[in-house]
């Protein structure tokens, strides 16, 4: 970024968010996104934007820099100390830390900030950054620190982790931020100290990193913890993970990520309090045998991602589940049982070895489903569609996107001129918006989307959308395979 006279403010960044907070008397004018901005606002994000787009002798010696600082300053001070720490929320430590340099009174206005937060993803030696932390940690002068969040490419001895996080824990910390996906240290370690396990404060827990051992203790209250997250650590055994989550009563928020040796044999997600599940398997890992024990009846929303075949699953039925996002790269229907209620689904699958596989069994029906996005990358997509079609009485929109990167051999596809052919309840009754891409119009994708346009009698608008870069037979324009769509 050039000087600050050269540089336009951009109202996408966190900066953005301060208007919200400044209030002035002072002249005001209007943002580019409709905003009644003060001039005060505008002066205070200026001023962070050259405090984090310079280093200290840019600054020092850029003349537009320097005259602005110098005629708006005393603006600024007319701003009271606890706005003026609100505002220094919203920027990085790093940043926070500099605007000390502005004058006296705001040499220590930022140890009243109650957050730490340090970003870096440039690579290079951890040394400069644990001497910011160990220098800049211990001056925080709020009795809480709502936020300590640490990502960078720096490498960290595990006791000087150990060391920070204890110190947020005795400050009664709310959000804890750990990613050390790419600390290399070797073996993974017992970064966390005990006292995280028992923390009452700790609403949220983000730890990211094969080197992060997780060893939970006999004793375990997290009495408000409701957002937890772990990407690729590695558990001390096969039942600290269920012994973690046993004892988070209120938790809402799970996503498990895992890295192929963490000592983990069944994952147990037990929990009657959590609304929100997301599970990421076997993506970018080598085979491993595991089993998911699922058990969440308060369950809002699902997200899974499965890549591999050696998983067994147990999920129990979930009454509450209103959206769930399903990418399987083999089969997986069996937890078709458990979502019946869901409202909105979107379903990615890529590939079956054996083609009945794919299809769920009878008795299944999608009552409540109302939105239904299908992504299928084989040959077999009309005959899964048809069934799902029939049996969701009430879609109001469908979303196709098929890409046949499979072939077999034997394959017979769904003859929609039938006359035999039964129309689907939803065609009839509630479909409203059908959307079609990746269309190469081949005879089966043509004669679907007559099938849809000739029997969906409520339909509202239709999108067809060709794949790009076909040529030959294979392609079908847009208009020809679109009659009456818009």
């Amino acid at each position: 970024m050039g000087s600050a006279s050269q540089s336009p403010l951009q109202f996408s960044s966190p900066f953005f968010f301060l208007i919200l907070f400044l209030n002035s008397r002072q002249s005001q004018s209007v943002g580019e996104n409709g905003y009644t901005v003060s001039t005060n606002a505008f002066t205070v994000l200026r001023l962070f934007l050259i405090l984090s787009s310079h280093s200290r002798r840019d600054r020092a010696f850029t003349k537009p820099n320097r005259r602005f600082v110098k005629r708006y300053m005393d603006r600024i001070s007319g701003l009271s100390d606890e706005l003026l720490v609100r505002i220094l929320t919203f920027v990085p430590t790093k940043v926070a830390v500099s605007t000390s340099v502005l004058s006296k009174r705001w040499e220590f206005l930022w140890t009243w900030v109650p957050k730490f937060e340090f970003v870096d993803y440039k690579y290079g030696s951890g040394l400069s950054v644990k001497d910011f932390i160990n220098k800049n940690l211990p001056l925080l002068k709020p009795p809480v620190i709502e936020t300590f969040r640490l990502k960078c490419f720096a490498t960290f001895q595990p006791e000087d982790i150990t060391r920070w996080v204890a110190t947020t824990v005795s400050r009664c910390i709310a959000e804890l931020d750990i990613d050390c996906g790419y600390c290399w240290y070797g073996e993974p370690c017992s970064l966390l100290p005990s006292s995280l396990y028992t923390c009452e404060s700790l609403v949220t827990l983000k730890l990211n990193g094969d080197t992060i051992l997780v060893d939970v203790p006999r004793t375990v209250s997290l009495p408000k913890l409701k957002t937890l997250h772990l990407i690729r650590v590695t558990y001390l055994n096969n039942d600290c993970f269920r012994l973690l989550i046993s004892y988070c009563p209120v938790l809402e928020e799970l996503m498990i990520e895992r890295n192929g040796q963490d000592n983990m044999k069944t994952v147990a997600v037990i929990s009657p309090s959590l609304q929100r599940l997301t599970l990421p398997i076997g993506h970018g890992l080598p085979p491993f045998d595991a089993e998911y024990v699922i058990v969440t009846p308060s369950l809002k929303y699902f997200k899974l991602e499965e890549y591999m075949l050696n998983y067994s699953y147990l999920v129990r039925h979930m009454p509450e589940v209103e959206e769930a996002d399903i990418n399987v790269q083999y089969y997986l229907f069996s937890i078709f049982d458990s979502i019946t209620s869901v409202k909105r689904l979107s379903l990615c699958v890529s590939f079956n070895i054996i083609s009945d596989e794919y299809m769920y069994h009878d008795g299944i029906f999608f009552s409540r489903l109302e939105e239904l996005k299908l992504c299928i990358r084989f040959d077999y997509w009309s005959k899964l569609l048809f069934r799902l079609l029939h049996d969701s009485p009430n879609l109001r929109v469908l979303n196709l996107c098929v890409s046949k990167e499979i072939r077999f051999k034997k394959y017979e596809p769904i003859n929609w001129n039938s006359s035999e052919i039964s129309v689907p309840t939803c065609l009839l009754e509630s479909l409203e918006t059908f959307e079609f891409a990746e269309y190469r119009g081949s005879q089966e994708e043509r004669d679907f989307v007559s099938f849809i346009i000739k029997h969906a009698c409520h339909l509202k608008s239709s999108t067809i959308t060709p794949c790009t870069g076909i040529e030959g037979p294979s392609s079908y324009s847009v208009s020809e395979s679109s009659e009456g769509s818009s």
